[in-house]
Formats: C-alpha cells, structure tokens, sequence
C-alpha cells in the first residue's frame, strides 16, 4: 500500500524534472522555482547559435544563456566590455530559433542598463521582443537592484549575477575570487538578498568560496546557479567552449572539460586538406554527371 501511494509522485516528479523531464514545452521561471522547492539540482551552459544550442537542447539542458561570454569565444574580443547591444539581440535571436524547449536568458551587455532602470527596461525589452529570450541576466547586487525591480514589475524575468562580474574586469584588474573575509562575505550576502528581494528568479554566483556560496544558497528562496562557486549551489553553470574543450589555453581551475571538441575540429580540418591536396576529395561519390 505505501509503495503504491508513493509511485505515482515519483512518476510526477520524474515528469517534471527540468533535466531528463518527459514535459516538451518551453520552460519558464515557475519550473525553476519549482525545481528548487524539490531541492532539484539542473544544468546550465552558454549557446550563441541555432546549431550548437540545437544539440544542448535535443540533450535535455534546461536553461541557456545567451551570454556576454560570446566576446571572449565567439566574437575575438579580450574581455565581455565590447559587446554590443545588436550582437547580443542578433545571437540570442539565433539560439531562440534553435530551441524548443530550454528557458533561453539573454545577458544584458555593459553599457546597457548601468544608466538606471528606464536604459535597463528599454534594453531588456528589445531582447525580449527583437529576440523572443524568455529572461534577462544583469550583473550588481545592490547596485542593480532598481534595475531588477522596474524589469520585474514590467513582466520581464530576471536572473541575476553578484561575486565576480566580469564586465567590472577593469575596477577588480583582473578575475579574483570574491567574498574572501567578513567584510567582503557580508557585502555578497546583502548582495544577494538585495536581488532576492527586488524580485530576480535566480541568482549567479561566480567566484565565490564554496562555504559561502553554501550559505547564500540556504539562505535565499531562489535558487543559485555555481559558476566556480562549490556543489552546494542549486545549479552549475558553464561555457560551453570551455566545457566542450574548444577554448585554447589555460583554462579556470572551476572549468572540467567534457570534450576534446578543439583538437576533433582540428583533425577533421587537415583530413580534408589533405584530401584535397591529395585528389582524394571529391571522389566518384560525390561528383555527379
């Protein structure tokens, strides 16, 4: 009798899973609360093209992110400062066509809600009418939280992003960890609520010590998405160039690469040169007459 009661709610749970759920519609803000209520753990990653966020979507990934990141490994620039408005609505357009399901999140570059609220509204809005996202991502605690709030009230989903923001590369001089000592503790914990409570659905968190993050992820209501950020947090997310292994270099202590996507893309490019160069390609097969 009791194994027969609790059989159906595994079934349900099962079904409502964000990552290996039977749901195909597209997912929103309410399964990702719902998720953390479960005490769900889920998957993120960066898309910024229909083909490769076809594949992370045909893989069951949850949530992408439409991210700034794309200045690094998609547009050649050296930090995430450069991008533009019009590259960010162009790619997220992009990888909105190339999903059925996933919750897409389309960051808001920097210069493009730092003003104040009404720039934060006008920008968040093109990405959600130009570009079809189902959210925003912005990066402050309580910095931004008059940004989170007037977005919120105009029906525009926000997650958020605090410790280590990378459009802020130039004030911190590099990348460091976030968070260290009291001082800085507190702020991220005020950080937090701050977005908590201006009304963000989720909340980034980036280079922050494990324990810490652990502490922000029971204390807020919403859930946290890890970036570099310990195991405690609700859902981890990386870049996709960096997962797959296509991003050359040193990569971040917090990356672990899934692939061997760069060095596979190199073989099969010198396979066909030297096809080409040898009268191999094209043969009789791919000629026609």
């Amino acid at each position: 009798m009791t194994h027969a009661l609790k059989t159906p709610d595994s079934s349900r749970k099962s079904d409502k899973a964000l990552y290996g759920g039977t749901s195909s519609r597209r997912i929103t803000v309410r399964d990702i609360a719902a998720a953390k209520e479960r005490g769900e753990k889920w998957p993120m990653l960066t898309a910024y093209d229909a083909m490769t966020a076809s594949v992370f979507d045909e893989a069951g990934i949850p949530v992408m992110l439409v991210g700034d990141s794309m200045g690094n490994c998609h547009l050649g620039y050296e930090s995430t400062v450069p991008v533009t408005m019009d590259e960010m609505t162009l790619l997220s357009a992009a990888v909105v066509r190339g999903t059925k399901r996933a919750l897409i999140v389309g960051d808001l570059p920097f210069g493009s809600y730092q003003e104040g609220p009404v720039q934060a509204l006008r920008s968040a809005t093109r990405l959600v009418k130009e570009a079809g996202v189902g959210a925003v991502k912005l990066e402050g605690g309580e910095r931004s939280a008059h940004q989170i709030e007037l977005l919120v009230q105009a029906g525009i989903p926000v997650m958020a992003h605090i410790g280590l923001t990378p459009q802020s590369v130039n004030a911190y001089g590099g990348y460091p960890v976030q968070g260290r000592g009291e001082e800085a503790a507190q702020q991220l914990l005020r950080d937090a609520k701050a977005v908590q409570d201006a009304g963000a659905f989720a909340v980034v968190l980036e280079l922050v010590p494990a324990e810490l993050a652990a502490e922000v992820t029971r204390i807020l209501h919403i859930p946290t998405v890890g970036i570099g950020a310990g195991v405690e947090c609700d859902a981890q997310v990386l870049v996709w160039t960096d997962m797959a292994g296509m991003t050359p270099g040193r990569l971040p202590r917090f990356v672990k690469q899934y692939a061997k996507l760069r060095e596979a893309l190199g073989d099969a490019a010198k396979a066909f040169a030297e096809d080409v160069v040898g009268g191999a390609y094209p043969a009789e097969e791919h000629s026609f007459h």
